[in-house]
């Protein structure tokens, strides 16, 4: 597949563009009606044109002065290529820019995964929109949310772990299940552990028996790869009466959790003066913690 590159348009200079992919994509694949493609915002929005080499149109998003990111379209030929999130990307960077405190969207059911691979969090009952279910997702820009529901915690979590570049840390009494071992995350957990470059994925636990004996799939992948997976145990006695949970990366993404056996918590996404703490403190528990390398050897 050929290169492409995100411009930030208005709606005047490439009107014919924008809408040459809402049309194929809206109305032609999804049946919208063509009525409900443009609107009268069209003009106040800040809009992401994807172009291939040739200048050609493949894809667009727009934001709304109030946050909102809607018209989200790339043409079939160009999916699963990066196209879309690097049109959420420069929204959401419109968006910073601006100075908005969130950016919120209504996302088709299907694609909910895709937006909370890039830090939005479902919120409220789903909805019908142009006779297509949609459910209202959020990201905040700029602070710390607080994370509710096991849907917000998958989200966050998913997030998190498909933001990290080289370094993931997780540190959880016994792995959170019904959390860590989730379709989403584990897909997202492996995608990190089997990338071409050199990463690390840190897992502190507080119980190594139990987990064991659970047969978790985060061990089973530190089994496959342990160069990338390295798993401890608390082995400090403060350390063990610790009763938090958390998750970070090295994007200045967190999420952590004062009761570790409850999803509630806290958690931000590109907000490193908040993560790095999180991570400084992972790091001198992980330095005072023992090597589970029972896990390896056992053949779990």
């Amino acid at each position: 597949m050929a290169g492409f590159r995100v411009l930030r348009v208005d709606h005047a200079s490439r009107h014919a563009d924008i809408h040459a992919v809402r049309q194929q994509v809206f109305v032609h694949e999804q049946g919208v009606p063509g009525e409900l493609e443009r609107d009268a915002l069209d003009p106040v929005c800040t809009h992401a044109l994807a172009v291939d080499t040739q200048d050609r149109p493949i894809g667009t998003g727009r934001l709304l002065p109030d946050g909102r990111i809607g018209r989200m379209a790339v043409l079939a030929g160009w999916r699963s290529h990066g196209v879309g999130a690097a049109v959420l990307d420069a929204l959401v960077q419109a968006a910073a820019a601006a100075g908005l405190q969130q950016a919120t969207l209504h996302a088709q059911l299907p694609a909910c995964d895709f937006y909370a691979r890039h830090g939005f969090i479902p919120e409220g009952p789903r909805f019908e929109e142009a006779g297509i279910v949609h459910r209202q997702m959020r990201r905040t820009l700029g602070s710390a949310v607080a994370i509710e529901g096991l849907d917000a915690a998958l989200a966050i979590t998913t997030a998190i772990i498909h933001r990290a570049r080289r370094r993931l840390w997780i540190h959880s009494r016994q792995l959170d299940p019904g959390l860590l071992d989730a379709g989403p995350v584990q897909a997202a957990l492996r995608r990190f552990a089997t990338r071409p470059h050199d990463k690390q994925l840190r897992v502190i636990v507080q119980q190594a028996a139990a987990i064991q004996a659970a047969d978790a799939p985060l061990l089973a992948l530190a089994q496959r790869l342990p160069s990338v997976v390295q798993v401890r145990e608390v082995n400090d006695p403060i350390d063990r009466g610790l009763a938090s949970a958390c998750l970070v990366n090295d994007r200045g993404d967190y999420y952590f959790r004062l009761m570790g056996n409850r999803l509630e918590g806290e958690a931000a996404i590109a907000l490193p003066s908040r993560s790095q703490p999180v991570e400084d403190r992972l790091q001198r528990v992980w330095d005072r913690s023992r090597d589970c390398t029972e896990f390896r050897a056992l053949g779990i």
